[in-house]
């Protein structure tokens, strides 16, 4: 679905442990449907940050991450993913390019949000695998969308890019909206026993790059 609009809202000074970054808060409108296709849903505001280090807007495409938020991993380390590993490679490899983009999504598993999430943990223990998880639940296997990064790219002035992706359809996403993918770039971390099914399930069931 397009957005009506894409602003930024903010833009401040970000030293973290990788080097210093610029952080930056967005906010997209997504446009409202046709008349023509009742009943119309009602507006909705969807919001990302952006993580930006060094010139974007020179000729040769940065180094971009877009990166779904995940409170489990990110912020308490679960090893039920490897979602804070890929984070943490993405962010060293803007560091030491000494320029890139890391577009962080508010797109909670896989865009089914945090409670959901938890109740696909429950049943992953279960035995489902984390496809199987999310369909049980009424859910797509991948409920995210990735026009807002795209149009966050956009208005960064930043056209081609050096995407840090192990899935194929995030590329296809970015491709589709304008965004040219000059490389991807392996996002691939060593596995944890934890998380080697998940992995097993991505590679399988939704075609992601991993050995």
């Amino acid at each position: 679905m397009p957005f009506e609009s894409v602003r930024k809202l903010a833009d401040a000074d970000f030293p973290t442990r990788w080097g210093h970054f610029r952080i930056l808060g967005f906010e997209g409108l997504l446009a409202a449907p046709d008349p023509a296709n009742a009943p119309a849903p009602a507006r909705r505001v969807e919001t990302a940050v952006a993580l930006i280090m060094g010139d974007v807007t020179t000729p040769e495409p940065p180094i971009v991450r877009v990166h779904s938020q995940c409170l489990t991993g990110d912020v308490f380390h679960s090893l039920r993913c490897d979602c804070r590993q890929q984070l943490e490679l993405a962010l060293a490899a803007i560091a030491d390019a000494r320029r890139g983009i890391l577009v962080y999504e508010n797109k909670e598993g896989r865009g089914i949000g945090l409670m959901a999430k938890l109740q696909a943990y429950e049943l992953q223990d279960q035995g489902l695998d984390t496809v199987e998880a999310n369909l049980t639940l009424g859910f797509k296997a991948d409920c995210r969308e990735y026009e807002l990064p795209a149009a966050i790219l956009k208005l960064l002035g930043v056209e081609s890019v050096r995407l840090i992706t192990n899935n194929p359809e995030k590329v296809a996403a970015l491709e589709a909206a304008g965004i040219t993918v000059a490389e991807r770039i392996s996002a691939e971390v060593p596995p944890e026993p934890t998380f080697e099914r998940y992995l097993q399930t991505k590679q399988e069931k939704m075609g992601h790059l991993v050995s």
